[in-house]
Order: C-alpha cells, then sequence, then structure tokens
C-alpha cells in the first residue's frame, strides 16, 4: 500500500499501540486486544521475541484497512529491512540513524525516527523522516510539541512514552498528529487481563477523537 496513505490511515486512527511483550503469543494477543479496542496502528517492537515472524503472521491475518502493522525499536538498516521483508507497513526508531531512514525512503516505507530536542527533531525531518517520534515524551509533556510547533508549525510529530489515556487528548490538543502509547495501554497482557487491553485502548481513541472535535469548534 502507498505509505502516504499508510501515514494518513495512522493519523486518522490517531493510536499507534507500542507491543512489547514476552513471548511471541502475548504479542499476538496484545495486537488482537488492540485492535478490538479500535485502535489500527500496531508497533511491534524488535524487543519481542520473533518480532520479524510476528509482522508476517499478522500481515496476513489482517489486511491494512483494518491492522496498520509496523516495526518499533529498529536500531539499524539491517533490522530495517528485515521488517520490511516482514511486510512491515511502517518503520519507527527511538533516535534517528540516517541510513536507516535512507533505506526506508528507498523503498517508500513510512519512517518514524526518534527524537528528544529540538535540533534532533530538525534533523529527523532533514533527514526524510515523515513524522518525527518526540521519545521519551514523559520527560516533557505535551508542551514541547507545541513549543517545537511554534517555530517549525511543519513538523509532524507523535509522541511516545507516557502517553495515557488521560493525557492523550493533551498531546493532541498541542499539534500531535497521533500518540504512541506502550506500557499504560498494554499492563493489562502482563496479568493476562487482555479485556482491560481492549477497554483502555477504546478510552484512548475516543480521548483522540474528542480532543480533535473540540479542536475544530
Amino acid at each position: 500500500m502507498d505509505k502516504n496513505k499508510i501515514l494518513q490511515m495512522l493519523q486518522d486512527c490517531g493510536v499507534v499501540a507500542v507491543v512489547r511483550a514476552d513471548s511471541e503469543d502475548m504479542a499476538f494477543k496484545i495486537a488482537d486486544a488492540c485492535i478490538a479496542g479500535g485502535v489500527k496502528g500496531i508497533e511491534i517492537t524488535f524487543t519481542v521475541p520473533g518480532a520479524a515472524d510476528i509482522i508476517k503472521a499478522l500481515t496476513q491475518k489482517y489486511t491494512p484497512e483494518e491492522m496498520i502493522v509496523g516495526a518499533g525499536t529498529v536500531l539499524d538498516p539491517e533490522t530495517a529491512r528485515a521488517a520490511i521483508l516482514a511486510g512491515a507497513n511502517y518503520v519507527v526508531s527511538p533516535c534517528l540513524n540516517v541510513d536507516t531512514v535512507k533505506l526506508c525512503n528507498r523503498y517508500q516505507i513510512a519512517c518514524m525516527a526518534g527524537a528528544m530536542t529540538i535540533k534532533e527533531a530538525v534533523e529527523c525531518m532533514e533527514a526524510g523522516s515523515d513524522i518525527v517520534k518526540i521519545f521519551p515524551g514523559n520527560l516533557f509533556g505535551p508542551k514541547i510539541i507545541k513549543a517545537i510547533k511554534g517555530p517549525i508549525p511543519q513538523m509532524k510529530m507523535m509522541p511516545t512514552g507516557g502517553v495515557n489515556a488521560d493525557n492523550a487528548a493533551e498531546w493532541i490538543k498541542a499539534g500531535a498528529v497521533a500518540v504512541g502509547a506502550g506500557g499504560d495501554l498494554t499492563a493489562g497482557a502482563k496479568t493476562g487481563d487482555y479485556a482491560q487491553v481492549t477497554e483502555v485502548a477504546k478510552k484512548m481513541v475516543a480521548a483522540v477523537a474528542q480532543a480533535r472535535a473540540e479542536m475544530k469548534k
């Protein structure tokens, strides 16, 4: 699928689930629970055992309209290529690796490189990152998005780290095009309570939708 369409679908949903799990089975269950809660963006991190196999299996089970599967914690172009070959629709990195961004652009795969400072964020954008991942977001809070948007309104940003159902709306109102949620969204999986994951997912999607509706008034 065209990368611009993938990016638009991710932004339309507004929430990307960052999946970290102890096993393939847990990762599958988290992904299914998030889909049930309305979160279409699923980021399988390469800290999960068998991440590439999970990505491949999910792309075979779901269409991009049902689930937009991406790869997270991608530190180098070798990992990015493995993820792309497995079927990843987008690649997310905690920091900027220029060669990784180049590879993603070469194959026209959506890329989100990570930044923590405005200098790093600009470098990500200049290198060709489609969306800049503000990470770890909990070090600054939503105010960093608003601050960067002042001098650089054209930058598209997605925070990850400390994003939850209670503050997701604040991030969107500050100017984030979407939010990435990890531990706060998937916490229920640690005790096998995947119904909780689904409920939190629903709350996050609703919070994003409400924030956007209020911004249009």
